[in-house]
């Protein structure tokens, strides 16, 4: 099994750039590593145009980009090989275009069928991977049901990766805080 990490922090935290960070060491460290971004989100309007095409700018070269807004886990299985690192930016995005889409309805038993294949496939997998997420349980409680619904399934998603994942950082005004993640108690 690979070893996976996951970085979780709030919005301008430097997740992604940390991420990336840690991408270029690894594809340094041996001449056949490769890195890809597996980028999840969907381009609706102005600013997230913005936002992807600065994201993009400013990645490093040598990182392939795999775009895919919804099946991770095919995503996932396709890319995978050893030696190839793969950072998936983000789960907080992925997650909003099964419970939030721009101009659809929400697809909770598709998101729950998802999640779980990607939950089923992350220990068979070759090559590790970065999760990017958002913390978004810290701030002032959601109004609506449907935002706190997404908030409460937000922090059961990551859960759930940090349980697969060897290490967890959580970035604060630009610090990485990180730590193995523990087994589960009996």
């Amino acid at each position: 099994m690979a070893a996976h990490q996951l970085i979780v922090g709030g919005q301008r935290s430097g997740k992604s750039r940390h991420a990336e960070a840690l991408a270029l060491r690894w594809l340094r460290a041996a001449a056949t590593h490769r890195v890809s971004v597996l980028a999840t989100a969907a381009a609706h309007d102005e600013e997230m145009r913005s936002r992807i095409a600065r994201h993009r700018a400013d990645r490093p070269a040598g990182f392939a980009t795999l775009e895919e807004q919804r099946h991770l886990s095919r995503a996932l299985a396709a890319a995978d090989a050893p030696g190839h690192l793969v950072v998936v930016d983000c789960l907080t995005l992925w997650l909003t275009n099964w419970l939030m889409p721009f101009e659809a309805e929400p697809d909770l038993p598709g998101w729950q069928r998802e999640q779980a294949a990607l939950l089923a496939l992350l220990p068979r997998l070759q090559g590790p991977v970065l999760f990017v997420s958002n913390e978004v349980g810290w701030g002032v409680s959601p109004l609506s049901s449907a935002v706190r619904h997404y908030v409460d399934e937000l922090g059961r998603l990551n859960q759930a990766i940090a349980a697969r994942c060897a290490d967890l950082t959580l970035m604060v005004a630009g610090q990485a805080w990180s730590r193995p993640v523990e087994a589960e108690l009996p």
